[in-house]
């Protein structure tokens, strides 16, 4: 791969005291790909950003972001990303516009061309009627547009998103994929962790999985989706009474290990759909034979969240109940 504008990572591990952070990490990251990075709260992700952002050392391995290696040269590092954290890392009593020509000149920008790059970005993150207001007024998605604008004062080869949309309404939430979109579109590098696993299934070229400081899964979301073992059909009886009927009626094509799991409790059942359409209408076709009620039948495709799941054993922390990760 372009080392010298993506990220590769070899053999990470991190502790911190007892608690063994990351152990052996491996991956990369192409230009203009977008990471996703999925893992339950302490499974190491928000080490492995602070290790490639030079934020922390790793204490064994190797890293090199947009060719530069983390531990060997982190000032050039530096110069070449951008971070977006959980929270904006903005001055609450300045405006919109301060901030951006504040940027611009810790980035080394003459005052000239501060004023002129802030401008640029205020008209591309569409804050130009809130220029002049302090962002301690700003709305949540207003801070986070504002947040990322700061790091684009100049352009980056490697973004790093940590949850960047965690706690945002749908519509800000939008308008940070839309940011997202137009990093792939200009060959940046995109490191995204999220806890919304549909963001990383909308964003993600390729995802990795970490789960307690290893990297347990990596591909597509359509290979990781493969692994749970494809589509299914869903039958939802009227009457919970109906279920045997149900099942004998289905017969060969609910496999043993389906109608093992079924209980007195179950309220739906579940067969694999090899064929796709065809088996969902080959179960239709018996159950109306067999006069069963139904109050739906649908063929379904695994989610992300099916295969977080059947990877991590439980399924991923919504982000209203995202507590602050103590290794992570």
């Amino acid at each position: 791969m372009n080392s010298d504008r993506g990220v590769v990572v070899e053999r990470l591990e991190k502790s911190f005291g007892a608690v063994q952070a990351l152990r052996g990490v491996d991956f990369s990251a192409e230009p203009g790909e977008v990471l996703g990075v999925l893992g339950p709260n302490g499974a190491g992700k928000t080490t492995t950003v602070d290790i490639l952002a030079t934020l922390i050392r790793p204490d064994h391995g190797r890293a090199l972001v947009a060719g530069h290696d983390v531990v060997a040269d982190p000032a050039a590092v530096r110069r070449r990303i951008m971070l977006t954290g959980q929270h904006a890392a903005l001055d609450d009593m300045l405006s919109g516009y301060e901030n951006l020509v504040m940027f611009a000149r810790l980035m080394g920008l003459r005052k000239r061309e501060a004023r002129i790059r802030a401008h640029e970005l205020l008209g591309e993150f569409d804050l130009e009627r809130a220029a002049g207001r302090r962002v301690g007024t700003y709305s949540g998605g207003m801070r986070r547009r504002i947040d990322i604008a700061c790091g684009l004062v100049v352009r980056p080869d490697v973004v790093f998103l940590d949850e960047p949309t965690t706690g945002l309404d749908p519509r800000s939430r939008q308008g940070v994929w839309d940011v997202v979109a137009g990093f792939k579109k200009a060959g940046i590098t995109t490191l995204l962790t999220t806890q919304y696993l549909e963001e990383a299934d909308a964003l993600s070229d390729r995802i990795i999985v970490i789960d307690h400081g290893v990297v347990i899964a990596r591909g597509t979301a359509d290979e990781l989706k493969a692994r749970t073992g494809g589509s299914y059909c869903e039958v939802v009886p009227l009457e919970l009474k109906d279920m045997p009927a149900i099942a004998a009626a289905l017969d060969s094509l609910l496999p043993p290990e389906n109608r093992a799991t079924l209980t007195t409790e179950s309220d739906r059942i579940t067969i694999p759909a090899p064929d796709g359409a065809r088996t969902l209408a080959e179960a239709l076709r018996r159950l109306d034979s067999a006069g069963m009620e139904l109050v739906d039948i649908a063929l379904r495709r695994p989610s992300l969240d099916d295969v977080f799941l059947q990877l991590t054993g439980h399924l991923a922390t919504t982000p209203e109940a995202v507590q602050p990760e103590v290794v992570s």
